[in-house]
């Protein structure tokens, strides 16, 4: 590998000189073949890395954004559509996985090894197939030029040149109601997702032109989607926050697509755009567009502190859509910011029944038990939660105070303490660290 004095794949000089010399620290110095430009490229991490990456944050996000769709009809569809173009890419071989997730902002993401989400906020702005293919193809370009593992990678050498080994994913700055599911314990919304660069932005782009029309999409498609986007982001609207926060957009991202349709995809042009199976598939979700349109509104009042408007956008909403999944947490949260913790623990009970599957409603309605000291039941729900999606610190540290509730202090200072071995900053862990000290349990 040839290695220029002033930098190495957008690594300075100095981060290049201390990665060399970091036998002591166990990390070795990479370089990959991409598997789109097939040149050599930085990296620390193999294809099971990737994998192994994905399959342990995935779900977090998913769950953070109220998980997988309950219209399976609609999610088959994601999913087909997806697969088909998988095929076509350059890396066919990862796991890909496609989810059309509840969440009401709009935005799409891709993880390392292949899982790849679409809000249903952003489904509502598309208006065809082809442009959901763009979409997707454009998280597909994400994956197969390795976008997240190449960050992830210089992320390794900034840690190791300030005397750190912590891997870091890229983290976005999550929308206004992430950070009210923060104060829950919650992860943000978009706490996992990585942040690409503008050239990134331009890659995928080209990508997902190309695998598109490969696919038997119109170059429209494309064209039709970068309009769109476009067009939200001199907007600035709350739901478009973390979309652009990841996905950095200009014009010349819609002009380039332009060009691109007209000079090297023009051939493609009479390849469909299946705006009627589109529509199709889609109709169960617009028939709630009033209600998800509210929510937005609603989440925004919320990232405000403005929880009177909050909550009365969220009863219109459920007005509209009584079981919508998202709609009762939210309500849900919004009373327990306002110390409503009854009500709140009702709404997250009738979240509970309308998706036994998914698990946040289990965390918000432990949170609204505890809240109510209820302690009992609020560990049972957080141990609900914890087998649902187990990592979670926040769990355990939840599963001690309910125990500590219920005067089960060996059992509480357990949970405490295997918190800690995962979380050593922060209010709770001086909380727990502080209760384990009054107890005997350390010095």
């Amino acid at each position: 590998m040839r290695v220029s004095k002033r930098a190495v794949n957008g690594l300075s000089r100095r981060q290049f000189l201390i990665m060399t010399s970091i036998a002591a620290t166990n990390l070795a110095l990479g370089c990959a073949t991409n598997p789109v430009t097939g040149k050599s490229q930085f990296m620390l991490m193999d294809e099971q890395e990737e994998i192994a990456i994905d399959k342990q944050y995935s779900p977090q996000q998913f769950s953070t954004d109220y998980g997988t769709v309950q219209d399976q009809r609609l999610q088959d569809y994601i999913q087909t559509t997806g697969k088909a173009m998988a095929a076509k890419t350059h890396r066919p071989q990862m796991p890909y996985d496609f989810h059309c997730v509840n969440a009401n902002y709009v935005n799409a993401y891709a993880f390392p090894g292949g899982s790849i989400a679409c809000t249903r906020g952003i489904l509502l702005d598309l208006e065809n197939e082809a442009e959901l293919a763009a979409l997707l193809g454009h998280e597909l370009g994400h994956v197969n030029a390795r976008h997240t593992a190449a960050s992830m990678s210089k992320a390794k050498v900034a840690n190791a040149a300030v005397g750190g080994l912590t891997i870091l994913t890229s983290v976005a700055v999550g929308s206004s109601a992430g950070n009210i599911a923060g104060q829950l314990g919650q992860l943000g919304s978009g706490a996992l997702l990585a942040s690409y660069s503008r050239d990134n932005e331009r890659q995928a782009d080209h990508l997902g032109m190309e695998y598109m029309t490969r696919t038997g999409y119109g170059p429209q498609g494309m064209v039709g989607l970068m309009d769109m986007l476009n067009s939200m982001s001199q907007h600035k609207a709350s739901a478009t926050e973390l979309l652009f926060a990841t996905h950095p957009m200009s014009s010349e991202r819609y002009k380039t697509a332009v060009a691109e349709a007209k000079n090297d995809y023009q051939k493609f042009d009479g390849q469909p755009l299946h705006r009627e199976r589109y529509m199709d598939h889609t109709a169960g979700l617009r028939k709630i567009q009033g209600a998800v349109k509210k929510m937005q509104e609603g989440e925004a009042a919320l990232g405000q502190e403005k929880y009177t408007d909050a909550e009365g956008l969220f009863k219109q909403a459920l007005t509209e859509a009584p079981n919508d999944y998202v709609g009762l947490l939210l309500m849900s949260k919004c009373l327990l910011m306002q110390k409503k913790n009854k009500d709140a623990q009702r709404y997250a009970e009738k979240a509970k029944q309308v998706y036994p599957a998914e698990a946040q409603a289990y965390h918000i309605s432990g949170f609204a038990k505890f809240s109510n000291e209820q302690y009992e039941e609020a560990f049972e729900d957080f141990s609900t939660y914890e087998k649902r999606l187990p990592g979670d610190p926040n769990t355990t540290f939840y599963q001690g105070m309910s125990l500590e509730g219920m005067q089960k202090i060996q059992d509480a200072a357990k949970a405490y303490s295997a918190y800690l071995k995962h979380v050593n900053q922060g209010q709770q862990a001086q909380y727990a660290a502080k209760r384990l000290k009054e107890w005997g349990y350390t010095k």
